[in-house]
């Protein structure tokens, strides 16, 4: 038990590294969500659309275009969750496989140690993971999502009418966080798969994919199109 416990054991520069990837993921995802003020992000300039686009929708006739966009919604939420469960299903099969991943060790010139390259592709297979749940979780919301609309009146004189809108925008709105959660947990599994390169490399990776999702947030042109109101 104890020599198996210091198979597993990292050094000191592996777990800053592996902190270092935990920390920017929770950070980054959590500035997306809860912007400052005078600088909202993409996902909340969304979330205000989303708000509209189900106001709008109560005096639409008829309401097919609403219904073929949460139906792409939903595809598209199953679509990633089917690539989360693939991966996730050859990354169990190649940790199964012990020579190949003391071969993959040899020839990125690590050391060969079967055991450590395990623990460095279960991390991908955790982010995986918790991609494939979220965007299961997103399917589902937008499934909810749909069926509220559904019992939103076509009347914009009916008192219900803009009540249940606003309750669908909301699960909308939650829907998409559940969808970009598992998106941003997709871009972090690439940066963890270059720990197989070493600690610099996750740290190097991490980095740049934070850089991306951030510019992506606050600095796009995506952004400066939908500040545009």
């Amino acid at each position: 038990m104890t020599s198996l416990f210091a198979t597993f054991s990292l050094d000191t520069l592996d777990g800053i590294a592996l902190a270092v990837l935990i920390v920017m993921w929770a950070a980054t995802g959590w500035l997306a969500e809860h912007p400052p003020a005078s600088r909202p992000s993409v996902s909340a300039l969304m979330a205000t659309y989303r708000r509209d686009w189900m106001r709008q929708f109560v005096t639409r006739s008829p309401r097919i275009f609403d219904a073929n966009i949460i139906d792409s919604l939903r595809q598209s939420t199953a679509f990633f969750a089917s690539t989360s469960m693939i991966a996730i299903g050859g990354g169990v099969a190649l940790i199964g496989n012990i020579t190949t991943l003391e071969g993959l060790a040899q020839d990125l010139t690590l050391e060969p140690a079967g055991v450590r390259v395990e623990l460095k592709i279960i991390l991908v297979l955790l982010f995986l993971a918790n991609a494939l749940l979220k965007f299961v979780w997103a399917h589902r919301l937008f499934g909810y999502c749909a069926i509220l609309m559904a019992a939103v009146p076509n009347d914009a004189a009916d008192p219900l009418a803009y009540p249940r809108a606003d309750q669908a925008a909301e699960i909308n709105i939650t829907a998409a966080k559940s969808f970009n959660r598992g998106l941003q947990s997709i871009y972090f599994a690439l940066a963890a798969i270059t720990w197989l390169l070493g600690p610099w490399s996750l740290i190097g990776a991490t980095v740049v994919t934070c850089f991306v999702l951030l510019r992506r947030e606050f600095a796009s042109l995506s952004r400066k199109v939908m500040l545009a109101r």
